[in-house]
């Protein structure tokens, strides 16, 4: 066991030895700050969060499919799905990094993708955290009033001694057991009990507790077996621990917290993860707290949206991650396509229940297909509005994954997946969004994101036309652009009242071009 305490030597007090058996007590080491009450100019959920101490514990569970969980015996889980929010989602795959946990755990905690933080795989080779650190660090860097807690068996999260620690020396109170070499099921039960003392006795406002057992029993029996279910409840009790912890609190009816339980990756039916199969990529967000409906179920919210929430729940701006407070809903128009979206119709790669593609565009927005060919793959004849389960399985490993940045539905025109069946013409479509209203003289940002992959022939150019005049182009692409996040600035002409932008794709069985969340700033 090892423990790592920072707050009182950063303060440049004495510096105070913890123990373990201290830390299993719940005491709180010399010199530690009493937590801050949220200001109400912060960003607080709700004016009951002002008048209270807002407090953040995130639970992360090694290699939990979400399917699983449901049907396993695990009441305090699903108690937060049925009093919150539950929210499915998709990871990235190779060449971005490898679903694994190195990866998993440090998009998690910096709140920014593999393509920011470095980190690939579990040998943690080209990490960036002095750039991108933990949400906890972020905490202690903007605020060290704060007191931050982390607790992990898998020694890389909050060890000195290994790949990591991807939770920083500043965090002011670490725990660390040697779960991978001893046996996570042995290990677990003392982080539960130490993460319950700490968080029921002690004073964190930000706390991280990893558990690992679930993901052992996937390597050992797959995702598909009764002791994958049968670790799932084990852990469970050990959440209920820590759950009790804080609702047994002196202090808890002054305290608003917010919950969040989270996974690193998804597991095959048979075990094991690291590739690009959906059941390895999946990934999950559970949260209860002010300002969550019970019983939510929400399509847009991404791993990064873990830190995203820790940071904003206790005052801190989210700015500097890729990531988005649960609290934020996406108003992104093609989100709004969704109960229009239509399982598949050619392809054969996809399930036959996955309904994730359509060709109706939403309010405002239209699709021009006058150049387009005929034939081919009906679901990709021209853009098409489709979800990341509907569009990556189509044919994996091409990079389709790595659209990590685009959130729910999107726009998608995919010459290569149109190709696949008999076609004559090229691909040749255009996405027409509505009239914006502008001033002339003045300046705006064209706001999108951008999964585009190149190859010599095709055509990709970002439009824009004024008043419905001529079209100008604002944007072209010659190489690839993956999981990018555009800002155009856009000089508006004298008397112009209105602006309308073109996405236009152009190729023959070339590759694709992916498109989210416009908006003009």
């Amino acid at each position: 066991m090892h423990i790592f305490s920072s707050r009182s030597t950063r303060r440049g007090a004495l510096a105070v030895a913890v123990t373990a058996g201290a830390l299993l007590a719940g005491t709180v080491p010399a010199g530690a700050a009493a937590p801050a009450t949220q200001a109400a100019s912060g960003p607080a959920d709700s004016p009951a969060a002002e008048a209270h101490t807002n407090k953040v514990l995130v639970i992360g569970l090694d290699g939990v499919v979400l399917d699983r969980l449901k049907a396993a015996r695990a009441p305090h889980l699903q108690g937060i799905m049925s009093q919150g929010l539950t929210a499915r989602s998709s990871l990235y795959a190779q060449p971005m990094a490898a679903t694994s946990s190195g990866p998993g755990w440090s998009t998690l905690a910096t709140g920014v993708w593999p393509d920011k933080h470095g980190v690939r795989n579990n040998s943690f080779t080209g990490k960036q955290y002095g750039t991108h650190p933990d949400f906890l660090t972020r905490i202690e860097n903007a605020n060290p009033a704060l007191n931050t807690y982390a607790a992990a068996d898998w020694e890389p999260l909050t060890s000195t001694s290994q790949n990591g620690p991807v939770f920083s020396a500043q965090v002011d109170k670490r725990l660390n057991l040697k779960g991978d070499a001893n046996g996570y099921r042995s290990e677990d039960p003392k982080i539960a009990s130490a993460a319950a003392g700490e968080l029921r006795n002690g004073n964190p406002d930000a706390s991280f507790v990893y558990l690992g057992e679930v993901d052992e029993a996937g390597h050992a029996s797959g995702a598909a077996s009764q002791a994958y279910l049968d670790a799932i409840a084990r852990v469970d009790t050990l959440v209920g621990q820590l759950l009790t912890a804080v609702t047994s609190r002196p202090t808890y009816g002054q305290e608003n917290w917010k919950i969040l339980v989270t996974t690193d990756h998804g597991h095959t039916a048979g075990g094991g993860h690291g590739g690009s199969s959906p059941a390895e990529r999946a990934t999950f967000v559970l949260a209860k707290g002010t300002g969550i409906a019970a019983g939510s179920v929400r399509d847009d919210v991404k791993l990064v949206d873990v830190a995203a929430t820790a940071l904003d729940h206790v005052g801190l701006s989210a700015a500097a991650v890729d990531g988005t407070p649960l609290r934020t809903a996406d108003a992104d128009a093609f989100d709004t396509v969704r109960p229009s979206l239509q399982s598949r119709v050619d392809e054969t790669g996809i399930g036959t229940g996955v309904k994730g593609f359509t060709h109706t565009a939403p309010a405002g927005w239209s699709v021009d297909n006058s150049r387009m060919g005929t034939g081919g793959v009906a679901e990709w004849r021209g853009w098409a509005f489709a979800t990341d389960e509907f569009w990556s399985p189509s044919q994996r490993d091409q990079w389709r994954e790595l659209n990590v940045r685009s959130r729910d539905v999107f726009a998608v025109a995919d010459s290569d997946e149109w190709a696949d069946k008999p076609f004559t013409g090229t691909y040749d479509s255009t996405l027409i969004g509505p009239k914006w209203a502008v001033t002339g003289g003045t300046s705006r940002t064209l706001r999108f994101q951008s999964h585009y992959r190149h190859e010599s022939g095709q055509r990709a150019e970002v439009g824009v036309s004024y008043n419905g005049g001529p079209q100008t182009v604002v944007k072209s692409y010659t190489a690839d652009a993956t999981a990018a996040s555009e800002n155009i600035t856009l000089r508006i002409p004298a008397g112009a009242t209105d602006v309308q932008v073109r996405f236009r794709y152009a190729g023959s069985n070339n590759w694709y071009w992916a498109v989210d969340d416009v908006r003009l700033g």
